[in-house]
């Protein structure tokens, strides 16, 4: 299974919460693998100090448990999104695949060795507690997670539904930890959701990429045309990525068949590329994205691939920039194995490790005031800012200004009337739809060549 996290984009564990997501393909396992002669000389020092334990190490440990913590050492040593996953979380890894599992919903990353949330998933027990964007877990249950990895958060944090978990957060401007009292919960997550906007404008939010999240676009596409839709807004802030075969079926939707949607390459220099079969003929209504920092590896492939080929302006500010892809392939004692084995790259060759989407249009969200009217600022958490990330082949950095952004509302479910108004990016988004029959008119169409770097601006307002 490959995935592409905030598993394709940062990394969910799904027993209690999700960690960013990566680009994810389930692997079939490998085959029979023996050590370089070099490796047996090293083994050896790891075979002495595991006999020395088992010898004299002042209380008795299981040797499974010594192997599973040297196992999640060496993964530890990796990258941020590679990690070993015992059975029973390899398990339910496998069931939020389907978009559904045991936990609190929040996504996680290291940021300066603290465990910090990225975001909380809309409807679950975290989100509505009030757990948000930049918070620091200091302690789960009153263990302190000064040396906790992921890892052992997660597996601090999972348990049974009605269970209960204390979590002690850290927030900017907050004088005082704060204490929420969490009741576990079987996390539903319903990855599409769909409404008509105004003057025809369709508005679709994919909040993860799932088994079937494909399937239930295709279905929210097929009725709002029966509502008259004459023109569509994506949703992916916030998003933290999922499946890639997700991420490539979506994409497809909105291309005419044989366009490159996203190309994968490992190690070995070997290129695979993931292209367009949908139908011929697709709908050629104007289509805007909607992103932000949250929107993480799937997201970004679906952004990038509509970007680069001129089928959608980008609206909101950069994205994660995860880009890489991580294998889960499973081990004989049913545990299960995560691994970066390549890195992704758009239509263009672009690749956005550390980088992220550039939208066409930047629209940063309000700013946000105490009751004294002083700005509240909330910390952002990039792929760039994760412990042990990749770094991008071609040397470039973020060019962004990576200042902290506004306080805001943290999740963006389907806009009820009220809080369209307050939506400055949906906004934005609605504005320029509105506007698109002006710009087609003041700007010439362009017809892309097989180049693709002939696909440019002008192709993007006029939806071609």
């Amino acid at each position: 299974m490959r995935w592409n996290n905030k598993y394709n984009g940062t990394l969910i564990f799904t027993a209690l919460m999700t960690m960013l997501v990566t680009g994810i393909i389930v692997g079939r396992g490998f085959d029979r693998v023996f050590a370089q002669p070099d490796t047996y000389d090293d083994l050896k020092t790891f075979a002495e100090v595991l006999s020395t334990i088992q010898r004299n190490y002042v209380e008795e440990v299981k040797p499974k448990d010594l192997t599973y913590g040297a196992i999640r050492g060496m993964l530890n040593t990796l990258d941020s999104h590679s990690s070993f996953m015992p059975p029973e979380v390899y398990k339910e890894m496998q069931v939020d695949t389907k978009g559904e599992f045991g936990g609190l919903g929040i996504q996680i990353g290291m940021k300066e060795n603290r465990l910090t949330v990225i975001s909380p998933i809309e409807g679950t027990p975290a989100d509505l507690a009030g757990v948000k964007s930049g918070d620091v877990i200091l302690k789960v249950d009153g263990h302190s997670t000064a040396n906790m990895n992921l890892q052992d958060a997660v597996e601090k944090m999972r348990g049974p539904k009605g269970s209960k978990v204390i979590l002690t957060i850290g927030r900017e401007n907050s004088p005082e930890p704060i204490v929420f009292t969490l009741i576990r919960d079987i996390i539903k997550i319903q990855s599409v959701k769909s409404k008509m906007l105004e003057q025809g404008i369709g508005y679709i939010r994919i909040s993860q990429f799932q088994e079937h999240t494909a399937r239930d676009t295709e279905r929210a596409l097929k009725k709002l045309k029966e509502e008259k839709m004459q023109s569509l807004i994506i949703d992916l802030r916030n998003n933290p990525g999922g499946l890639l075969t997700s991420a490539v079926e979506i994409s497809e939707q909105f291309l005419e068949p044989g366009k490159l949607i996203v190309s994968i390459k490992g190690r070995d220099e070997k290129k695979e590329e993931y292209s367009s079969n949908g139908p011929a003929g697709q709908s050629n209504y104007p289509m805007i994205i909607l992103v932000n920092e949250g929107s993480a590896s799937a997201s970004e492939i679906v952004s990038g691939a509509l970007q680069d080929w001129g089928r959608a302006v980008v609206v909101g500010i950069q994205t994660f920039g995860k880009g890489s892809v991580q294998t889960i392939l499973p081990l004989s004692d049913g545990s299960g194995l995560r691994l970066t084995t390549a890195k992704y790259y758009t239509p263009k060759g672009r690749s956005i490790q550390n980088i992220g989407i550039d939208p066409d249009i930047v629209v940063k969200p309000p700013a946000f005031k105490d009751a004294k009217g002083m700005v509240i600022n909330r910390p952002v958490l990039r792929e760039k800012d994760l412990e042990r990330h990749l770094k991008n082949e071609t040397g470039k950095e973020p060019e962004k200004d990576q200042t902290p952004l506004p306080a805001v509302e943290e999740n963006f479910p389907v806009p009820d009337d009220k809080k369209e108004v307050e939506d400055v990016q949906l906004q934005k988004a609605v504005e320029l739809l509105k506007s698109w029959k002006i710009f087609k008119q003041l700007i010439p169409p362009v017809t892309a060549g097989k180049n693709s770097d002939t696909i440019g601006k002008k192709e993007v307002l006029t939806g071609k």
